[in-house]
This record gives structure tokens, C-alpha cells and sequence, in this order.
């Protein structure tokens, strides 16, 4: 019988379709946070659960009935050559199309088109909030998509309705994207004015980053597989797992699916073993799926390829909290700090990172044959050719 839920590797979760942990479960600063009507960061590497976590708590809020809560995103304006007036329209549009999915009609703000003051988002947001009865609790998403004077645009707009929250603008606003608030200052062209101490970037009360799963947390989702079908995931092999994904939710999603569904054709009597994990661990990086797309198209940043390079070479790195392009690097998901050393997140990015960065070099030696003697005609290394070479050099 073919199981209801399975592991999701594209989109936001949902409860009834999917297997997943709960997102709210170790976020009681969040609601701390709104409680108090502050406004807030979250970030995290992407298809870490963001969207999932945000989409749970509007609704978790909405059906509690203290908050009006919408998740609405900017991406619509996220390109350069956008102006601040067309800008404006599209997060306006974006985020009345987003309030049908979550409030019904009378907590919806009203049509932009039927809006007849200036269409900005400060004074739609403003009327929004005086025509309801409870705090509104904005998520906003995709925040560092914006770029230049539509991102100061907006963040200003913000600050403004801050001073005046929470009868006259939303109680609390959620800033939710991949870079923390700090971020943002680089994305705004060197020639900006000075943001000077009164910023808008300076809203925000706090900066959460939403970790990775532990142990226990992998084991609670692979759980629910085996409630469902009575197909284990043994110890042994969520051992392995957390190995290779150090617990990157969309990698134990994946590595999951892929023996579950292609290695296993969902045939729910076989064991899963650890032979399986190493194959769907080879699958996904022969495959390069979107995840491992999006990450290694981020090495051609300089910034990043040099944090790596490092990491690679074997240069010493040391945690410096004031070194951006570190923190930078870290808040992608691409490594993490242990201990004293700054390393590779997790066994598969620690593999496939260097296998594409060396791919040029690895493609030159085999064209300059510079490898040809070292290698017999079926294939194999010659060990005593390669050692002698060595000892020569």
C-alpha cells in the first residue's frame, strides 16, 4: 500500500502531505518577540524550512485569534532597474494577493485598485491596519531580493510605520531571507547616501537564524515514515545520514526520498541499509539537483570562492564575528564553525565543493596528458610509476 505522506524536496511543507518536524517547536522567541510588537530577522540557507515555518505560524496566529497574520513576498520587485514607484505597486499586489490565502475578506486589506490615496506601502499598510480590530503581524519575505533604493525604500517605509505601531501599522514585521540585516548595507550601491545612525536598517530588535536538525530531529521525521509504512530506518543508518547532511533539511529530506522512491521503488518490505545511503549520497551530486545547483552557483561570488578555497587549501581560518565575508558564507549553509576550525557544513558539500571548484584543473591535466603514464591500459593506477615520479619531484 502506497503510503499517504512522503518526503518533500520542493516547496513548503504541509502536515497532511508531508512528513516534517514541527517548525515552531524551539521558536518561543518568536512569539516572545511579537508579543512584545518587535520587529525581527529571520534568516537561513535556502530549503531550510523558512517558507514552512512561516506559513505555519500565520496560520498558527490567525486560527488563535489574537493576530491578523499574513506571509507575503517582495520577490516580484527584485531586480535593478526597477523604480520605487513600480516597486511599491508590485509588494502591494503581492501582499493583498497573499492575505486571500490566510484571513477571510473582512481582515483583508482592500484592492490596491481601489486604493485612493498615494499607492505606497507605508500609507496602504497604515489603512490597513486602522480598519482592523486586532494586531496585524506582518512576514515578509524574500526581503533581500530587493536591491538599491527599493530596498532603503521599503525599509524606511517600515521605520516610519514603527513609530506609530500597533494601532496605526502592523504590531510586528518579520524580515525573513537568506542574509541577516547586515547583509543589506552591502547590497546598496557604494554611491547611496549615508544611512546614517537613524537607518532603516536599525528596526529590528532581533536576528534569528534557523539551525539545522539534530539527531533526535531526523529520527522524529524518519519516525513517521515507519508509523506509516513499517519500513525502519535503523540507528545505523541515521547515523550515516547525519553525516552526510549534517542535518540540512532539505539534504535528510532528499537522501530519504531518493532511497525510499528511486532505489527502493517504494517497496516498503526491503531494509534500508547503509549501502543505500552511500547510493542516494552519490545520486544526488551526480544529479545536481536544484539544492546543489543554487549552492555551487553561489561559488562564483568571490567572496565565497575565497572563504572555501581557504577552507580547501588548508589555510588556517579562524571565527572573527566582525569578518562579513565569513559570516557571510556561514549564514548560506556552506560551513559552520567547530570548535576552533571553520569547516564544510556537511560530508556532501565537503565532497562535491571541491570536486567542482578543481574541475577545470582536473579537465587541463587530462587534456596536457599529463596523467597518461601513470595509468595502465585497463584503466588502473600504476602505483610504482606514479611513487617514482613523486620521489623525482
Amino acid at each position: 500500500m502506497k503510503s499517504k505522506r512522503y518526503f518533500n524536496t520542493t516547496g513548503f511543507c504541509m502536515p497532511e502531505r508531508h512528513y516534517m518536524v514541527d517548525p515552531l517547536r524551539n521558536q518561543k522567541i518568536i512569539f516572545d518577540l511579537i508579543e512584545k510588537t518587535q520587529y525581527f530577522t529571520i534568516h537561513a540557507p535556502r530549503q531550510t524550512g523558512k517558507t514552512t515555518l512561516l506559513h505555519e505560524l500565520a496560520h498558527r496566529l490567525n486560527k488563535e485569534g489574537n493576530y491578523i497574520s499574513v506571509v507575503f513576498s517582495v520577490e516580484s520587485a527584485g531586480y535593478r532597474s526597477i523604480t520605487e514607484e513600480i516597486a511599491n505597486k508590485k509588494i502591494i499586489n503581492s501582499l493583498y494577493s497573499s492575505s486571500g490565502q490566510y484571513l477571510n475578506k473582512k481582515n483583508c486589506p482592500i484592492p490596491p485598485e481601489k486604493y485612493t490615496k498615494d499607492l505606497t506601502l507605508e500609507n496602504y499598510l497604515i489603512d490597513w491596519a486602522i480598519s482592523q480590530t486586532k494586531p496585524i503581524v506582518l512576514l515578509l519575505d524574500e526581503i533581500d531580493s530587493l536591491y538599491d533604493d527599493v530596498l532603503v525604500s521599503v525599509l524606511r517605509q517600515l521605520r516610519n510605520g514603527f513609530q506609530i505601531r500597533p494601532k496605526r501599522f502592523p504590531s510586528t514585521v518579520a524580515l525573513v531571507g537568506l542574509r541577516d540585516v547586515r547583509e543589506y548595507k552591502l547590497k546598496v550601491r557604494p554611491s547611496e547616501a549615508s544611512l546614517g545612525s537613524g537607518s532603516p536598517f536599525n528596526i529590528k530588535a532581533k536576528s534569528i537564524l534557523l539551525g539545522t536538525w539534530t539527531k533526535e530531529e531526523i529520527t522524529e521525521l524518519y519516525n513517521q515514515h515507519t508509523k506509516d509504512t513499517g519500513q525502519v530506518f535503523t540507528k545505523e543508518v541515521i547515523n550515516r545520514i547525519y553525516e552526510l547532511t549534517g542535518g540540512q533539511p532539505w539534504l535528510v529530506n532528499a537522501i530519504a526520498n531518493e532511497i525510499v522512491v528511486e532505489i527502493l521503488n517504494e517497496d516498503y518490505t526491503k531494509k534500508i541499509t547503509l549501502a543505500h545511503a552511500e547510493e542516494a549520497k552519490e545520486n544526488l551530486i551526480k544529479r545536481r539537483d536544484t539544492h546543489l545547483d543554487s549552492l555551487l552557483d553561489k561559488l562564483k561570488e568571490p567572496r565565497v570562492k575565497n572563504i572555501v578555497s581557504a577552507i580547501i587549501n588548508g589555510d588556517s581560518l579562524v571565527y572573527d564575528n566582525f569578518n562579513d565575508d565569513l559570516l557571510y558564507v556561514m549564514d548560506l549553509g556552506i560551513i559552520r564553525k567547530e570548535k576552533y576550525d571553520i569547516i564544510f557544513s556537511n560530508e556532501i558539500y565537503r565532497e562535491i565543493i571541491p570536486r567542482v571548484l578543481n574541475f577545470s584543473m582536473q579537465e587541463n591535466i587530462r587534456e596536457e596528458g599529463m596523467t597518461s603514464c601513470y595509468i595502465n591500459p585497463d584503466g588502473k593506477l600504476d602505483m610504482d610509476k606514479l611513487l617514482k615520479a613523486f620521489q623525482k619531484f
